[in-house]
């Protein structure tokens, strides 16, 4: 899968292992977006710290195989690497216990980060990054250099707080959330009103962001682009985990936007990308761009079947 044109993005945030009850996988919301997007052909950089330790080592050595440049990762000896112990229940979704505090909680700034920000075109970031005071003031002041700024908020009790998601969602062009994190913000932010759509118009008008993408899991997702919606309904796949599938979603779906593709089309190719992720063990498997369109297009062969 490559882009047709050359675009930067720089992802800010954990890098950590997700360890399974059977094996264990490196992982974390930006480095799996970071990941996808090397496969869609976007230059990434993963900012992000690991411990001085034979995990942060594995992790270091994963990344540069994966072509992803890791010199914007921090090697301390202060804090051990991020583990997060993974759940996964009997439909596929996955569950976390995230350790604290752990490496990637202690990021903190450096004139390369801010040059190497400034340059890209694409600055993604979570709001789990926020917990500890270290990372959250390095990204305050990344946030104020780059040029179009990702949101996926990703909430993980107890680690967020409202005046810090206020703040993340002001600053966000582009904010992505899932269908239980929009009804969990909307009440939060005392919103008068029960649609789906409202909600989502609701926090665009708060936080003064144009584009707003909702997903939910099987039933695809709702996006949210300067005044319109856009639909998808989802494709069928057999989940095997849920562990990366929002990420490669969100990968794809910027990678696409980037590219002038329309709305419509970019959400459809996202939503494809995030169920094949979902029908694969672990975050980050290879799909190749045949692979999609065949699956999308025997999707869309079922749905006009079941229509008759």
């Amino acid at each position: 899968m490559k882009t047709k044109k050359k675009f930067s993005a720089v992802c800010f945030g954990e890098v950590l292992w997700d360890v399974f009850p059977s094996h264990k996988k490196v992982g974390g919301a930006p480095l799996n977006v970071a990941l996808r997007m090397k496969e869609l052909g976007v230059e990434s950089t993963i900012i992000s710290r690991v411990g001085l330790d034979e995990d942060g080592d594995e992790i270091l050595s994963y990344i540069n195989n994966q072509n992803v440049s890791s010199a914007s990762i921090q090697v301390g000896e202060d804090y051990k690497t991020g583990v997060v112990n993974v759940m996964i229940n009997e439909k596929g979704n996955a569950s976390y216990d995230i350790l604290y505090p752990s490496s990637w909680d202690k990021i903190t700034l450096t004139n390369e980060m801010i040059k190497k920000v400034s340059e890209s075109d694409v600055f993604i970031f979570g709001s789990l990054i926020c917990r500890d005071e270290t990372s959250r003031t390095t990204l305050y002041s990344l946030l104020d250099k780059a040029k179009y700024k990702v949101l996926d908020a990703n909430l993980r009790a107890p680690y967020f707080t409202m005046e810090v998601l206020n703040e993340l969602m002001s600053k966000a062009n582009f904010i992505k959330l899932n269908d239980e994190e929009l009804w969990e913000l909307s009440r939060k932010l005392e919103s008068p009103f029960n649609s789906f759509e409202q909600n989502i118009k609701f926090i665009a008008e708060k936080t003064n962001t144009k584009q707003v993408c909702v997903t939910k899991g099987a039933f695809g997702a709702v996006l949210y682009y300067d005044d319109k919606f856009y639909y998808n309904s989802g494709y069928f796949i057999k989940v095997v985990d849920t562990v990366g599938a929002g990420d490669s979603f969100l990968a794809t779906l910027i990678v696409r936007l980037l590219n002038g593709k329309s709305p419509q089309k970019s959400l459809n190719y996202a939503c494809a990308v995030g169920a094949l992720v979902a029908g694969h063990e672990g975050a980050n498997p290879m799909i190749s761009n045949t692979e999609i369109k065949k699956y999308m297009m025997l999707e869309e062969i079922v749905k006009h079947q079941n229509k008759e």
